[in-house]
């Protein structure tokens, strides 16, 4: 980089990274400055509790970041990025032995609720259906520019006038 720079980003965790990606695409010469030895953050990755195995060093769940237009901007696939999805993509284990889990599969995921209670897994598929129906607002309520007024206004005319959580009742 010759002269000083545009911007400084302080960290080249998943954030800092993207913001100094899209600044340098935007014509800026950035500096980033991380602390660590290598970049990511608290995404990372390591085969430190067995070769065998590979396990989180700390943050792996990031479920929005395939739906973040931040990221699809930056057309990443071009340079060899494939995203994977685990069909178990969150556990809970429980002290008793039992394990809660989340799959991909909605199905499959209520028979596991089941297990814990009998209901636990219709409702947990009549609030997937709620969250399905709210999906393309609610995505760009969260991922969209600040302050999300439009998208936040049709997320509140999809939203029941009570129960809007969605665990008490239709």
């Amino acid at each position: 980089m010759s002269g000083a720079p545009d911007a400084i980003v302080v960290g080249a965790g998943p954030n800092g990274l993207v913001a100094a990606n899209l600044l340098a695409d935007a014509g800026w010469q950035v500096l980033v400055l991380e602390a660590e030895d290598e970049p990511g953050g608290a995404v990372r990755s390591d085969r430190g509790v067995h070769p065998d195995f590979v396990s989180d060093m700390f943050s792996a769940f990031y479920p929005l970041a395939v739906a973040s237009p931040a990221l699809a901007g930056l057309q990443l696939e071009r340079w060899g990025l494939a995203w994977s999805h685990a069909p178990a993509v969150l556990a809970n284990p429980l002290p008793d032995g039992r394990c809660a889990v989340l799959y991909r599969d909605a199905e499959r995921t209520a028979a596991n609720l089941e297990t814990f209670a009998p209901g636990d897994g219709d409702a947990y598929l009549r609030l997937l259906d709620r969250w399905d129906r709210l999906d393309p607002d609610l995505l760009h309520t969260l991922l969209g520019p600040f302050p999300p007024v439009r998208p936040a206004a049709g997320l509140l005319r999809r939203l029941p006038r009570r129960a809007a959580c969605g665990c008490c009742g239709p």
